[in-house]
């Protein structure tokens, strides 16, 4: 099984497939670093040699591509500058709420959480007098 970054590869994937499994690295840049390494992306991870595991290591390591901790460091630093200089973005951040522009009067649900309980807010029935 192919080990890249302390992510296990999955064994019957195409290799160009498989490095999508790290985080920040997609198709194009799978493709780049195949290129430059020398290997064919239809082949199978499972059908690596140690060789071109370390090829691959090496081209992410030394490449300006950040990659899985890096690259998880960077975002949540800049979520957390924008929370503390107090911007809009940050703001949205620190409430829960989408950042993007999306509406939020319906659907956002992802963000916001399960929908509250509205029986909360229905007066309930009084019981019939004798």
């Amino acid at each position: 099984m192919a080990r890249i970054l302390g992510i296990d590869l999955p064994k019957n994937k195409r290799i160009e497939i498989a490095l999508g499994y790290l985080y920040g690295v997609g198709r194009f840049q799978s493709n780049k670093i195949l290129k430059e390494a020398g290997i064919d992306p239809n082949k199978r991870s499972k059908d690596l040699n140690e060789e071109e595991v370390s090829k691959i290591t090496s081209i992410l390591q030394k490449g300006s591509l950040k990659v899985e901790g890096d690259l998880r460091r960077d975002i949540s630093q800049n979520i957390k500058r924008l929370m503390e200089i107090g911007s809009y973005r940050g703001m949205r951040h620190k409430k829960g709420l989408p950042c993007r522009g999306q509406r939020t009067r319906t659907n956002a649900r992802t963000r916001k959480g399960p929908k509250r309980n509205m029986m909360a807010l229905v007066k309930k029935a009084e019981p019939a007098k004798k």
